[in-house]
């Protein structure tokens, strides 16, 4: 941490030495478009018309930085941050900052969603700096090597308080630049030395760690958990998908019913709160309260995915149809509101419509009274928790009208069964306020296709076809897989991000591994060679693009040059590292396949990550399911197909949670054992086996775990 020590001084010397005067730059000129306009991005896009001379991160930015010796201003957010949104405005369209920062910098616009390997470089450089964990918009400076040496999240134009304004800060920077280059420099050299000494996830161990970390890892999470809210924090409060789903399977390793407890506390918690979105289904990103309350409105793939398949576990754990109808609703909004033409889904939904985060959501109401008669007016109003004074006052925008309602569930079945009629007048006044939001103007979508979410989607897709008995899901599933076969892979490599207007040229582990995941899912549902040997031609490249043969484990992205640390990732937050993904798709092929190589792959990332995994536990707890599964009696199910068809099989499958099943045929690339497995009397056959113990073949799916 020296290296981390000596920057922060040279930092702080900065801020105390230079001067604050104005600016003397010249006249920026008049707005127009800048490169950005020519961008496929849909974020980078949006800044097209600012009077900042903008660039994509790329050669001509690079170049006119070191041939100029300028600072890199990196400017890093996604399409539907409202942060970024409110900086734009603040900052980004201000002429006078412009001034500064076409004067004095090479200005980069990143969409992290096309660059999520440059993403986590410098986030990590601002987490290093600053021991703060960071967020969006990811403002950074860089040398013209590309190595940060200051960083901050969002900044207001002036200074407010403790916070420094963006303005000063690039005076300030301009002037340190100018006069203490020598310093800056040397700092940031130590700095990206120490990102190089920590860009592996710990000590190579000895062993896969034992299942003992399972157990340290669940009791730290349920420590730590709201007791009477779910999830964890006091605010914001993030839904932490892998969290839940790893406790489903400790609770199901262990029989603890304080665990199930916890998990359906905060499923329930969720789906009643305002991130969860009673009208449109689906659910916003976060919310800013501890009570699940009010939310940052935008809406994510990756969040409708993997909390799609976190309902369906809880579904097929309890049996109860409320969690079965949140995941529907999810299924349904990602198929209305975020599926393109050729059967792919976008990315996401904007939080902010006519300018105003939440304006599509909110309900005022006077709105209501209008819409509603008198009855249905009452009833909604203690249905959803409705009043004259609101929840939700957008602070970022002076101009938004107060007395806004976020809806959440405040009534449950009792009140609305309690008074004959009152559900009746519920459902037809959500019907009248689902009718008048359509006519709203909706939030802007982020129109791009990436490779990644959309191999969460369809993954959990073919599952929710089958759990929930809707062959329509399935089919979307299937769609989605045809167009990212056919549009984003070319026999050898996957783009990252499809747009109507091109392909991008950049190498993503995650998007190799999660479409591996998606192939792997969607072959143990069908059946089908082909999707087998799809994920078997992801997980070689995945190997020779990405894996650490050294030392293990997988890193975020390929060699690269404007990639200036490879890293492995050390957290499963919003989504899953590389190696969390690929150590439970290693051991799943290797299990379907027979591959002792994909067996080895998985046991060398355990070990990669095994110092981390027990200093930490809860940070890799996507990572933690697949040691879950390397640790449990696995489950072999092959099914032989016959002339009846599925035959009642997958209906069996899916009525229970079953976590270390894993499904194969006997066709393609599958080991010799399972090719010789055979129909019976031409009737699908199941051949069950659990550790070392196989049940004997059977044509019912009745007799499948009796």
């Amino acid at each position: 941490m020296k290296a981390v020590r000596h920057l922060l001084g040279v930092i702080a010397l900065i801020f105390l030495a230079v001067s604050c005067d104005a600016d003397p730059a010249a006249d920026a000129g008049q707005v127009k478009e800048n490169r950005l306009a020519k961008e496929a991005s849909p974020y980078l896009r949006l800044h097209a018309k600012n009077p900042v001379d903008w660039y994509p991160w790329g050669e001509e930015a690079f170049a006119k930085a070191k041939k100029e010796n300028k600072p890199i201003l990196l400017s890093i957010g996604y399409s539907t941050c409202h942060w970024c949104h409110v900086m734009e405005r603040e900052s980004f369209e201000n002429k006078e900052i412009a001034k500064i920062l076409n004067a004095h910098f090479v200005a980069i616009k990143l969409d992290r969603e096309e660059r999520p390997d440059v993403d986590k470089v410098y986030m990590t450089a601002y987490h290093t700096m600053t021991g703060q964990t960071g967020g969006w918009p990811l403002n950074m400076f860089l040398t013209p090597d590309l190595t940060p040496f200051f960083g901050g999240t969002y900044f207001p134009p002036t200074d407010r308080g403790d916070r420094v304004g963006f303005k000063n800060a690039l005076l300030q920077l301009k002037d340190a630049w100018g006069n203490k280059q020598e310093q800056v420099l040397a700092s940031a050299k130590e700095l990206r030395q120490h990102m190089l000494d920590s860009s592996v996830a710990g000590k190579l161990t000895k062993t896969v760690p034992d299942a003992e970390v399972l157990g340290m890892a669940a009791q730290l999470l349920m420590e730590s958990g709201d007791a009477q809210k779910g999830g964890w924090d006091k605010g914001p409060k993030f839904p932490m998908p892998s969290h839940l789903r790893f406790l489903l399977r400790s609770w199901k390793r262990s029989g603890d019913s304080k665990v199930l407890d916890f998990v359906e506390l905060t499923a329930r918690e969720m789906a009643k709160g305002g991130i969860h979105d009673h009208l449109g289904g689906g659910f916003h990103r976060y919310t800013v309260d501890g009570k699940w309350l009010v939310p940052h409105f935008e809406k994510m793939l990756y969040d409708q995915a993997q909390l799609l398949d976190f309902y369906l576990d809880l579904y097929q754990v309890s049996r109860k149809q409320k969690y079965a109808d949140v995941a529907d609703s999810i299924c349904g909004y990602v198929l209305r509101a975020m599926r393109a033409e050729g059967g792919a889904f976008y990315c996401a939904e904007d939080a902010q419509s006519e300018g105003k985060e939440g304006k599509y959501f909110c309900w005022t109401t006077s709105e209501l009274k209008s819409l509603l008669n008198p009855d249905e007016f009452t009833e909604i109003c203690a249905y959803f928790g409705v009043t004259d004074e609101g929840n939700f006052y957008d602070h970022s925008d002076p101009e938004a009208l107060k007395a806004q309602n976020v809806l959440s569930l405040v009534k449950g079945e009792k009140w609305l069964g309690e008074k004959p009629g009152r559900e009746a007048l519920v459902l037809s006044g959500i019907k009248k306020m689902q009718v008048a939001r359509s006519s709203r103007i909706r939030p802007s979508t982020d129109d791009k296709v990436l490779a990644s979410w959309n191999g969460m989607m369809i993954g959990a897709l073919q599952r929710a076809g089958i759990v929930l008995g809707e062959k329509k899901y399935s089919a979307a599933s299937n769609k989605a897989m045809a167009f990212v076969k056919k549009e984003m892979w070319d026999g050898k490599r996957l783009a990252h991000r499809w747009h109507a207007d091109g392909l991008d040229a950049s190498e993503q582990a995650e998007s190799y591994l999660l479409m591996l995941q998606a192939s792997r899912r969607c072959y143990e549902m069908t059946l089908d060679p082909e999707l087998l040997e799809f994920a078997v031609d992801l997980a070689e490249a995945s190997i020779a693009l990405f894996h650490d043969s050294k030392k293990g484990g997988f890193f975020g992205s390929a060699v690269a040059d404007d990639v200036i640390v490879r890293l492995k990732g050390s957290y499963d937050g919003a989504m899953p590292t590389a190696s969390s993904i690929a150590v439970m798709e290693f051991l799943k092929l290797s299990e379907i396949t027979g591959r002792k190589d994909f067996q080895k792959i998985a046991e060398g990332t355990f070990r990669a990550h095994g110092e981390l995994m027990m200093l930490a536990p809860t940070s890799l707890t996507s990572m933690l399911q697949a040691l879950d599964l390397y640790h449990s009696k696995r489950q072999r199910l092959v099914l032989a197909v016959g002339a009846n068809g599925d035959a009642g099989f997958y209906a069996k499958i899916a009525a229970g949670y079953r976590p270390n099943l894993t499904l194969m045929g006997n066709k393609g690339l599958v080991d010799d054992f399972e090719k010789g497995l055979k129909a019976k009397g031409e009737k699908t056959t199941g051949y069950l086996c659990e550790g070392e113990t196989c049940q004997a073949p059977v044509t019912d799916p009745k007799l499948l775990w009796k």
